[in-house]
């Protein structure tokens, strides 16, 4: 026999989910599994707390008004102000001046979407302080607690074979899962005077590759110009050899021969645009 509780929270999430639109499109801005959700609107299983928690924050439900009895939520529905309650977004903020704690729920909420992408990569992009060159480097994404999902980007600015003479830059930031993008933003952790942001197309392939956007940052040569390049990630895999494959990193001749068509049509302008490099110059 089912429990009663569990047939009133299928039903109060059923009613919940018709304020809202589609069961896809919650269960993509919640970045939940569709079989596993529709075993809680069939009453079968019932959500984690950490599930209900992230529930209870999208619809503006408290924890327990979802196992009332379902005329009593639907008049609970009916009669609450319309400001907060079925909103199709995560509440993470009550007050909209509140920059960083909006910043701090986003980073929350963007833990279970960003689950798949945690592992190492490579990047790709065409050189900001070395033009001509192209610069792959290794980041590697990580799962911070409860809190966030966070990344560290290491680069290394000089040719594979060079042995001396080698500069290094370490970022360490924060990745965010909005509106079906992707955004890293970091800052330079050695020096302390730069920051950068990239912006990616998430993957809707079953199995992580490749994934395609823009950076924003500045030169590390003596003019610091804030530049924009497009860049692509490259999955390696959730465990690797770090100290292997940062051997693989630096400056690459765009005719590299472990630079292959695609990727390089993805990082290079388009036809008859002059430069990869979008610089910005003073007035």
């Amino acid at each position: 026999m089912q429990d009663p509780s569990s047939s009133n929270f299928a039903s109060n999430l059923r009613l919940a989910c018709s304020y809202v639109g589609s069961i896809a499109e919650v269960c993509r801005k919640l970045g939940l599994n569709r079989p596993q959700f529709n075993r809680y609107l069939s009453g079968a299983s019932r959500p984690a707390a950490h599930t209900l928690r992230r529930l209870g924050d999208f619809f503006g439900i408290e924890t327990y008004e979802w196992w009332l009895e379902p005329t009593q939520f639907a008049r609970l529905l009916n009669v609450r102000p319309q400001k907060e309650p079925v909103r199709p977004g995560p509440v993470v903020a009550r007050d909209p001046g509140d920059t960083f704690g909006v910043l701090l729920g986003l980073a929350r909420d963007s833990m279970l979407p960003m689950e798949r992408y945690l592992g190492a990569w490579f990047e790709y992009y065409h050189s900001m302080s070395s033009p001509g060159h192209i610069l792959r480097s290794l980041v590697l994404v990580w799962r911070h607690g409860d809190e966030s999902v966070r990344y560290r980007r290491m680069e290394r600015l000089a040719r594979l074979d060079s042995r001396t003479g080698v500069a290094r830059c370490s970022y360490r930031g924060t990745a965010i899962f909005l509106n079906e993008r992707i955004f890293f933003i970091d800052y330079e952790q050695l020096t302390g005077n730069e920051l950068t942001q990239t912006i990616l197309f998430p993957s809707y392939k079953n199995r992580l590759g490749r994934l395609a956007g823009l950076k924003l940052g500045v030169s590390a040569a003596g003019g610091h110009e804030p530049m924009a390049v497009r860049t692509v990630l490259e999955f390696l895999g959730p465990r690797i050899d770090v100290r292997k494959a940062l051997r693989q990193c630096g400056l690459l001749q765009k005719n590299d021969p472990s630079l292959d068509a695609e990727l390089l049509g993805r990082i290079n302008n388009r036809e008859g645009e002059p430069s990869p490099l979008n610089v910005g110059h003073p007035y």
